[in-house]
């Protein structure tokens, strides 16, 4: 393959926690393999920091929190609003000792996706997005929108209307919502009610009202499939081209380590491409690239995986290269999507 031009890149999807607040993480035990600092220097280190790195977009990580006891006085929201702390000191370049980033480090941080009480409607994001703006301080210029994982939650949770009431006053107010959804795991009912959740957030208001949906990870497809007659693919190529018939959806071109067999993840970059050429193209050929970004979901993908950063970064620039994509496609693809979707030229 020949040497592909240096684009501008944004990684559009990491996660960043420090030493101190391991235990805040739901998910996160001590003997997982993410239980350690995973700041900036870390990042750094992973990606070898190549020149045209211009920076990343975080994402929450899944913070312990009770919706219930939020809602009623705040304090089930104490650990992702902790969250927002630790983001604020990355944004505007003030470390405590040992966090893991310097003063310098601000400019890479684009764009902050905190957690948020989705389900609890309309009144409760309101209070808690005062919260956030409160505690993020100069910092929250850079909050472009939310997260609220649906892909552990039971059936219906994202259809209910205080979800999808959430949703509209995002659209209202400028915000993105972050759509996890895991195929793989979840079964492709999540996949059926993410189109309906879309169609009914939509539903009935103007264009420029509409809450943007950046949906993450390729919805999490089983990668052990290889083959194109699988129930398992067809639903889920079903499933996109339906979802990029929705206005105001981007996809996330992420997150596809987690989701792949054991032995698949040591293979080299060519023989990765090859078992996910068949999820690319339905991609490429859905969304196109003017709404598809790169992001690595760095630090998930180092599970099981060697220099995942630079082997993620360069599947997808064989990708770039095999399917003869114009200058302008991949520099969109690099960070132009990114720009685009969570709204942040003028923040760079």
């Amino acid at each position: 393959m020949a040497e592909q031009p240096a684009y501008p890149i944004i990684d559009s999807h990491i996660h960043l926690f420090p030493e101190s607040e391991l235990d805040t993480l739901a998910w996160n035990k001590p003997a997982g393999p993410l239980y350690k600092q995973q700041s900036i220097n870390e990042y750094s280190e992973a990606t070898g920091s190549p020149a045209n790195l211009e920076g990343f977009i975080f994402l929450e990580t899944d913070r312990k929190c009770d919706l219930e006891s939020g809602l009623k006085d705040g304090s089930g929201w104490e650990m992702p609003l902790m969250e927002v702390d630790w983001l604020k000191r990355i944004a505007l370049g003030t470390p405590r000792n040992g966090e893991g980033h310097a003063e310098k480090d601000k400019k890479l941080c684009l764009a902050i996706i905190p957690w948020a009480p989705v389900p609890s409607g309309e009144e409760a994001m309101e209070k808690y997005v005062r919260e956030v703006e409160k505690r993020a301080g100069g910092a929250f210029k850079k909050v472009r929108g939310f997260r609220y994982l649906v892909q552990d939650k039971s059936k219906g949770v994202m259809l209910q209307e205080k979800f999808i009431e959430s949703l509209r006053w995002m659209g209202r107010k400028g915000f993105v919502f972050d759509l996890g959804v895991d195929q793989h795991s979840g079964g492709k009912w999540q996949l059926e009610e993410a189109v309906e959740m879309i169609a009914r957030a939509h539903e009935g208001v103007e264009e420029e009202q509409k809450v943007t949906f950046i949906i993450n990870h390729l919805c999490k497809p089983d990668l052990s499939v290889y083959n194109q007659s699988d129930p398992a693919f067809v639903a889920w190529r079903t499933a996109m081209f339906t979802l990029s018939k929705c206005s105001k959806t981007y996809m996330k071109l992420s997150g596809c380590f987690s989701e792949m067999p054991k032995a698949l993840k040591a293979e080299s970059v060519l023989d990765i491409f090859m078992a996910m050429q068949p999820y690319l193209i339905v991609i490429l050929a859905s969304f196109g690239s003017f709404r598809i970004m790169f992001g690595s979901d760095w630090p998930v993908c180092t599970i099981g995986v060697d220099d995942a950063w630079k082997k993620w970064k360069a599947v997808v620039e064989k990708f770039c290269y095999l399917a003869s994509l114009s200058q302008e496609d991949q520099i969109m693809i690099w960070s132009g999507t990114a720009i685009k979707a969570y709204g942040i030229k003028e923040l760079m």
